[in-house]
């Protein structure tokens, strides 16, 4: 099995919507409200959402030749701790078929400028053939980083990309300081690929990318340990709108104001050999609907780094209600580099795109619902 790694973004029109949503945008998971529209309070994460990239370049690139990322790299897993982002990612040396990836770091004062840690990489497998693949650390259901018993916990993908079998599963591996983390865990879950895992009360929910067939959907499952895991029996989320290809893949899931918001990848059926970053909501976690405004996040063509492939993304919140993302890209093909550069870009929110365009137009409808949360 291959990974989907092959997209400028959508700087859309922003227009205020007091209608509801039809239900086309809604799942095949576990149906929608009986009258077939997008609860009220999802319409302000159904909005365009304009992000914007404030760097001239990438935040990250491959690493100095002979290093163990300097072919490929991806996956940024972020956290804002004690005033300083990690950035967690997967980076691999080699052609694309013997490829092995293993956890790098790096960190920076202000999310766009990042340095790597001088140690090299911070977890791999000893067998040096199972790639340590798609991090995501445990975090509160609004999305900050958690600790337990004093110690981050993360949870990773893992594959033997040169053994053939195309066999992903799930692993979990603990730390003190994000640097020093303990041998990987045996599989927890089979057909796991780019897990993201919020801690609620007493239960731990994750959604993943379910790889055990040729066409990769999402799956949610709920645990009371993050070991044991009991898996929803329908798919959340298939390929289904106009602009998704064959494949869903790494979803990235933050809890605000109540709502569960995704946001996740597809190969771009607008052009080839390209993916893009769309969007959805859900009052529950396990109805979704797709955002109409999707891709929200697409490659750049004047941007030779991210000219073919936006994801892998991860995403954080701030508490004046501003979001920001950090993605992997790819050059054109041909695709020596997997993944050639990590980068970022920032939305303001749901709130001043609702605000602003009801001002603008005149248009008046139902309030936004909650308000960011500190």
């Amino acid at each position: 099995m291959s990974d989907p790694f092959p997209g400028r973004i959508v700087l859309a029109a922003t227009i205020f919507i007091a209608c509801a949503y039809q239900s086309s945008s809604a799942t095949d998971g576990r149906q929608p409200s009986s009258n077939g529209h997008a609860p009220q309070q999802l319409h302000e994460w159904l909005q365009p959402q304009q992000w914007d990239r404030d760097g001239a370049g990438p935040v990250l690139q491959l690493g100095p030749v002979g290093e163990f990322d300097d072919t490929h790299i991806f996956a940024p897993c972020v956290a804002l701790m004690n005033g300083v982002y990690h950035l967690w990612y997967s980076g691999s040396t080699g052609t694309v078929a013997n490829r092995v990836f293993q956890l790098g770091l790096a960190t920076g004062a202000d999310g766009r400028a990042f340095t790597r840690h001088p140690t090299g990489p911070v977890l791999q497998f000893r067998n040096n053939q199972h790639s340590v693949l798609t991090s995501t650390l445990l975090r509160h259901s609004d999305g900050t980083p958690m600790r337990e018993n004093g110690q981050l916990r993360m949870w990773f993908s893992s594959t033997h990309f040169s053994g053939g079998s195309g066999h992903h599963a799930l692993h979990e591996t603990r730390s003190d300081d994000g640097i020093s983390w303990q041998k990987p865990s045996e599989p927890l879950l089979d057909n796991v690929y780019a897990p993201t895992i919020l801690r609620e009360a007493e239960q731990y929910r994750m959604w993943y990318t379910d790889v055990s067939g040729e066409t990769w959907v999402f799956r949610h499952a709920v645990s009371n340990d993050g070991q044991h895991w009991q898996v929803h029996p329908t798919p959340v989320l298939s390929p289904q709108a106009k602009w998704e290809k064959s494949r869903l893949f790494y979803p990235t899931v933050l809890k605000t104001d109540g709502i569960y918001v995704m946001w996740y990848g597809s190969y771009w059926s607008e052009r080839p050999n390209t993916t893009a970053i769309g969007a959805a909501a859900s009052v529950d976690g396990i109805t979704w609907y797709r955002n109409p405004h999707s891709p929200v996040l697409t490659p750049d063509a004047d941007r030779a780094w991210e000219s073919h492939y936006t994801t892998s993304q991860s995403v954080i919140r701030y508490a004046d209600g501003t979001f920001r993302i950090w993605y992997a890209s790819r050059k054109r093909p041909p695709f020596v580099n997997k993944y050639f550069a990590l980068n970022t870009a920032h939305w303001a929110g749901p709130d001043d795109v609702a605000v602003t365009d009801a001002k603008a137009s005149g248009v008046t409808g139902p309030p936004a619902v909650g308000s960011p949360q500190p």
